[in-house]
């Protein structure tokens, strides 16, 4: 499936177009944004005005259906990315779905089922399979190998509790498990998944534990896991939201060196080995997601290349976390998906 130019139509143009994506479908060579939506639409209507897009709809079916329109941004809340995707897969437009993919692993496979059958792509918001920076870290592991054979993996992410969590009555959609899927963890966590899924391979064992310390919703607000990459290495991970203050740290220990590096921002990617101690600066783009659109815009185009966040890895993350959420989801009485 190619096209000489893509027009994207967004669904949910709302904080995280802003700045991370929705300038950059526009700063894209073959590309253009075309028409947004939102259920609201006095907000719909000041962000078209606002980014120069010609069109905006209060519906999704509409956007969709606009002849304009030849591939689809879904970036709403996780509980509408199947449906939205369907729609999207339905009329034949090829769709980029934010991250996590769905609100669990089934609703992924019926996404890429429903993808696969009627031959158009779907690609994932994991954009940073496509940053500078990570590319950085995955040149200096595999290509100058500066530790070695990579043999273990530590992650951790903690943070204060924010106060936009406080006010019990009326909590983000980020901690509401109907439409997250989950807690902060859903929500960030993923993405340090998806990036070690793109470094090392897919998680094939993982066991983990969750809880919720603070009772400030009823998601969890911390998370313990152990894992296995099909490579052999093994790893660890901890995230907790209710801390004195924050720390973002990978960690990979090979057999001749010591690397870390953030999930989020742009801090120094720190090497150690015999040669001594190394810091690597690589800044992120202006529009965070634009690396990850232009692959996606060269893909479907006919241009050289692929997009590296696709259904099948995006579906994979959600997978890991459904197996370390699994038996909290149950304590709690949470139900998910479709």
């Amino acid at each position: 499936m190619t096209t000489a130019a893509i027009r994207w139509g967004i669904i949910g143009c709302g904080n995280v177009t802003e700045v991370k994506s929705g300038p950059g479908f526009s700063k894209t060579p073959n590309s253009a944004l075309v028409a947004v939506m939102r259920r609201d639409g006095d907000k719909a209507r000041d962000y078209a005005q606002r980014h120069g897009v010609p069109r905006w709809y209060d519906d999704a079916a509409r956007l969709i259906a606009d002849p304009e329109v030849n591939a689809v941004y879904v970036a709403t809340p996780p509980s509408t990315h199947k449906q939205y995707a369907l729609m999207s897969i339905a009329a034949g437009k090829p769709v980029y779905v934010e991250k996590p993919m769905a609100l669990d692993a089934a609703e992924c496979e019926v996404i890429i089922r429903a993808g696969r059958e009627a031959n158009v792509p779907v690609f994932v918001a994991y954009y940073r399979r496509s940053l500078p920076r990570f590319s950085a870290v995955r040149g200096l592991i595999f290509d100058q190998r500066v530790i070695g054979t990579p043999r273990i993996v530590n992650t951790v992410l903690y943070e204060p509790h924010h106060p936009r969590y406080h006010d019990a009555k009326n909590l983000p959609w980020h901690v509401q498990a109907d439409v997250s899927g989950g807690g902060v963890f859903m929500d960030i966590g993923c993405h340090t998944l998806d990036i070690l899924d793109w470094l090392f391979g897919p998680i094939v064992s993982v066991s983990g534990q969750a809880s919720n310390q603070l009772k400030a919703y009823s998601v969890e607000d911390g998370v313990a896991m152990s894992f296995a990459f099909g490579n052999g290495m093994l790893g660890t991970g901890l995230w907790n939201f209710d801390s004195y203050k924050h720390h973002d740290q990978i960690e990979v220990i090979g057999d001749q060196g010591r690397i870390t590096f953030a999930t989020f921002g742009d801090g120094p990617i720190r090497v150690e080995n015999a040669d001594g101690v190394r810091e690597h600066h690589v800044a992120n783009p202006a529009h965070i997601q634009q690396p990850l659109i232009e692959t996606i815009v060269a893909e479907l185009t006919g241009q050289k290349g692929a997009c590296p966040s696709t259904a099948e890895s995006g579906a994979r993350t959600n997978w890991v976390m459904d197996q370390v959420l699994r038996q909290y989801r149950r304590d709690t009485g949470q139900t998910i998906g479709a």
